[in-house]
C-alpha cells in the first residue's frame, strides 16, 4: 500500500458501527477540557480520533469475473493450510485449503463478502480470545461462520475469528441471503483474522506474509489450473 492510498484510506468514512465509541470518546473529551483537565483531555483527543481510524470504512474496487475469490479482510496471510473444516461450516468433512487473513489493531476491520454467493448457514459460536494467530484459535475462539453456495453449487466457507483484543462479531447479513463480490458482511472490533476455506482441488494465488486488501486482492481462481503461488520477500 503506498502512501496515497495510506492517507486516503486513514480519512475513509467512519461505518456506523463506529460512532458511538467516536462520539462516547468525543463526549469525554469534551468534559475533560470544560473541567479544565487539559493533559487526559489531549489523551482522550488521540483516542477519539484513533476511534475514528480504526472504524474507518473505505471504498474499494473489486474484480467480478466469475471464479475470482477476493480477499474477505484487510491484513497479512498468516497461513495457508490443509485442513478439515470445522462443523460448524456446511461443508463436506474432508481436506479443505484454509488461507487466514489476520488483522491487526490498525487494519480496516470491515469484512466483506469474497465471492457473489448465497449464505447458506450462519453460525455464531462462542469461544474464547485467544492470540488469533494460533492455529488452535480456528476451533478455540468465538467465531461466526458463513457458508457460502455459489450459482454452480460449490461451497466455500468464511469464519470470523475473535482474538486477543478483540469482543464482538458484528454482523450485516443473514442466512439465505445473497452476497455480491466485495459486499460488506460484517465487522470484528479490535484485531482478529477471518478463515476462508476453498476446495483442495482450488490452488492459492496468494503467498504467506502478503497483505491482503479486503474487496480486491485476489487470493484464489476456481477456474484456473495452475500451481500455487510462491513468494519471497524483497
Amino acid at each position: 500500500m503506498n502512501i496515497v492510498t495510506s492517507i486516503t484510506s486513514s480519512l475513509a468514512p467512519v461505518h456506523r458501527e463506529g460512532y458511538p465509541f467516536v462520539l462516547g470518546a468525543a463526549a469525554v473529551t469534551l468534559v475533560l477540557f470544560l473541567v479544565g483537565w487539559d493533559a487526559p483531555a489531549w489523551i482522550a483527543v488521540v483516542l477519539t480520533l484513533w476511534c475514528a481510524y480504526f472504524f474507518r470504512d473505505p471504498e474499494r474496487v473489486t474484480p467480478i469475473r466469475k471464479g475470482l475469490v477476493i480477499s474477505p479482510a484487510d491484513g497479512r496471510i498468516s497461513a495457508i493450510a490443509t485442513v478439515i473444516p470445522p462443523p460448524e461450516l456446511d461443508l463436506p468433512r474432508e481436506p479443505h485449503v484454509r488461507l487466514s487473513v489476520f488483522m491487526n489493531v490498525f487494519d480496516v476491520h470491515v469484512n466483506r463478502a469474497p465471492v457473489d454467493a448465497r449464505i447458506s448457514r450462519l453460525s455464531y459460536v462462542p469461544g474464547a480470545f485467544l492470540n488469533a494467530e494460533l492455529d488452535k484459535a480456528s476451533e478455540d475462539n468465538e467465531r461466526q461462520a458463513l457458508t457460502l453456495v455459489l450459482d454452480d453449487g460449490v461451497k466455500i466457507g468464511v469464519v470470523q475469528i475473535a482474538g486477543l483484543v478483540a469482543r464482538r462479531i458484528v454482523k450485516f447479513v443473514d442466512e439465505n441471503e445473497r452476497l455480491a463480490a466485495g459486499q460488506r458482511f460484517g465487522l470484528i472490533r479490535f484485531g482478529s483474522r477471518v478463515d476462508v476455506y476453498l476446495p483442495q482441488s482450488v490452488m492459492p494465488l496468494a503467498c504467506v506474509g502478503q497483505r491482503a486488501i479486503a474487496g480486491e486482492t485476489v487470493l484464489a481462481d476456481l477456474a484456473a489450473a495452475e500451481s500455487q503461488r510462491q513468494g519471497r520477500k524483497s
